[in-house]
């Protein structure tokens, strides 16, 4: 059995290994930066092939000693061992099938998450707050997994307008890349005296962290502007122009970044993003330039699909798209995610096997 598509990941791996070796490369920092990251997210994937590939020689050499052996004892030794070979082998086939299933999300360890709060006001500007809290809740519980923020844009009561951070660590962006989409709360708001049921959204979306190298944006194809920086309600809170708001020509997106007090921090986040930003466009474009395009259902990404809706009276979290409810809203407010995201990434395995087992 051969994994194609993985190979070229092991290719691609060795040929980072041989750059990592080059004085040149070892004299250019942000080329290095670029190459470890890119090394680093290939290296489970290159691993697993390369020990694939081990064991399948390890195989043949054993079926020939097997051919050749005519002592009986000798023979009854080397089945044994070929035997235990060919149960490790199958387990290997497991694990890269399920890699393959997981397609480029397994490789990829940053993201952006950017949450806004949508229809509702101040009740929906609290929601975007706690869902951003809830996330950071979830990334606190797995270990090794950093955040930053890139912008914050604050209400007068403690609500988010916007919020826009990173997430860095093995699985972040796997695990997390189905969180794209139209967020919906169901309760009672503080402010609300006669005891009814309030409606309020926010949305959110997943990018993948880009490269400088997978997203090269020229200096001629972005527009910056600087502007002064304001917190809650529009109050000035900096006398000097150093935020920012770049617009990429070429797609028409645009990004800004205040949170920094200097101008150059605030360049380099908001580059962050928007480069980010870009990659998905690409990447969205080319799935939907594919014929047998599949994971319509849960991968879609887009903000203005309502995936999740999170009832408070009735303690319930409903993900529309698999129709799943876990009664157990506080858990899952407090970071406990990983029934939901397992059983996201379970329903999308499946769907991709249904279509996708020509890829091996």
């Amino acid at each position: 059995m051969k994994f194609p598509t993985l190979q070229v990941k092991l290719d691609r791996y060795e040929e980072l290994e041989k750059e990592l070796q080059d004085p040149e490369v070892l004299a250019n920092t942000s080329k290095l930066v670029e190459i470890q990251r890119e090394y680093g997210g290939l290296a489970k994937v290159a691993l697993a092939v390369r020990e694939f590939n081990t064991r399948a020689e390890d195989i043949e050499v054993a079926r020939e000693m097997l051919e050749e052996e005519t002592d009986p004892a000798a023979r009854e030794y080397a089945q044994k061992e070929l035997d235990e070979l060919c149960e490790e082998h199958e387990k290997h086939i497991k694990e890269l099938e399920d890699l393959v299933v997981a397609g480029d999300s397994i490789t990829r360890g940053g993201l952006i998450m950017e949450i806004r709060a949508g229809a509702g006001g101040d009740e929906a500007a609290l929601f975007a707050r706690e869902l951003f809290d809830m996330y950071m809740h979830f990334v606190e519980a797995q270990k090794g997994w950093k955040t930053e923020v890139l912008n914050m844009s604050a209400t007068e009561l403690g609500g988010l307008k916007e919020v826009t951070f990173s997430i860095a660590g093995e699985g972040a962006y796997h695990r997390l890349q189905f969180e794209s989409g139209g967020h919906r709360v169901q309760r009672v708001p503080e402010t609300e005296t006669q005891g009814r049921v309030h409606t309020s959204a926010a949305t959110v979306a997943v990018l993948p962290e880009a490269s400088e190298v997978e997203v090269d944006i020229k200096p001629d194809d972005i527009r910056l502007d600087t502007f002064h920086a304001s917190g809650p309600g529009g109050q000035k809170v900096n006398k000097t122009e150093s935020a920012v708001r770049i617009t990429h020509l070429p797609t028409g997106t645009v990004v800004q970044c205040q949170d920094e007090k200097s101008q150059h921090k605030n360049k380099a986040k908001a580059m962050r993003v928007l480069r980010s930003r870009v990659l998905e466009q690409m990447q969205q474009k080319a799935a939907d330039e594919r014929a047998d395009q599949r994971r319509t259902l849960i991968g879609s990404g887009d903000r203005s699909q309502r995936i999740r809706t999170y009832n408070f009276p009735q303690g319930r979290v409903t993900d529309h798209r698999i129709n799943l409810s876990l009664y157990k809203i506080d858990q899952i407010m407090q970071g406990d995610l990983n029934d939901l995201i397992s059983a996201l990434l379970q329903f999308d395995r499946e769907e991709r096997l249904l279509g996708d087992g020509s890829q091996k």
